[in-house]
């Protein structure tokens, strides 16, 4: 379970002080803290 090169991202949830969010990656969501996204290079696309 995870994020691989290439993989689509949304950042479903933030929680009300920052920390964790929650993201939709590969057809389920994962909650990350902040040091763990900081992991994820992401470009921005399209909405």
């Amino acid at each position: 379970m995870g994020c691989v090169p290439g993989e689509l991202i949304k950042v479903e949830q933030i929680a009300p002080l920052g920390d964790p969010i929650s993201i939709t990656v590969a057809g389920y969501n994962l909650s990350l803290r902040l040091d763990e996204a900081d992991n994820i290079f992401m470009e921005e696309g399209d909405k």
